[in-house]
């Protein structure tokens, strides 16, 4: 026999009886897409996360700091890049999960809000195992889909390209 999985409306059940039971804490956070435009196209920065997943960066948003400043701080830090400009937002995607280090345990739902962001094609990636990222690496944009490992990310990987065919 197969490999069976959950179809997502039994996921989404699953999270709201969870909920009725044990309130989730609730987590806001910002991210960044970055790109570079290279004589070889255009290349998109990625990071191995804690789960060694590859994703893009992203963290929460501090006391008193605007959405889009945490976004660059974040993605910043999180790529060891020195410079980044602020192109457009991405729009905002939802997501649950069970906290493995700070909260350990608890049911979190974290909104989190994406920026399209440019920086020189000169600029270099250096991983950050303070901020749990332990590889980077600069991807094509024709691959970036189908390195991305988490699906709720598909909108917002599709908005960035489609602004990018929108400047040609």
């Amino acid at each position: 026999m197969g490999v069976i999985k959950k179809k997502q409306s039994e996921k989404k059940k699953e999270i709201k009886s969870l909920s009725k039971k044990e309130r989730p804490v609730y987590e806001e956070s910002a991210g960044g897409l970055v790109f570079k435009q290279t004589k070889k196209g255009i290349l998109f920065a990625m990071i191995n996360d804690s789960y060694g997943k590859w994703t893009f960066p992203k963290g929460h948003v501090e006391v008193g700091e605007a959405i889009e400043e945490t976004a660059a701080r974040e993605t910043l830090e999180e790529l060891g890049l020195e410079e980044i400009r602020l192109l457009e937002s991405l729009g905002k995607i939802t997501i649950w999960f069970r906290d493995r280090f700070i909260k350990k345990g608890k049911l979190i739902r974290k909104d989190i809000s994406y920026f399209l962001f440019e920086t020189p094609e000169s600029m270099l990636l250096i991983p950050h195992p303070e901020e749990r990222v332990q590889k980077v690496a600069w991807v094509p944009k024709t691959k970036i889909l189908k390195k991305s490992f988490y699906k709720d990310m598909i909108p917002i990987i599709e908005q960035a390209l489609k602004i990018l065919e929108e400047k040609k």
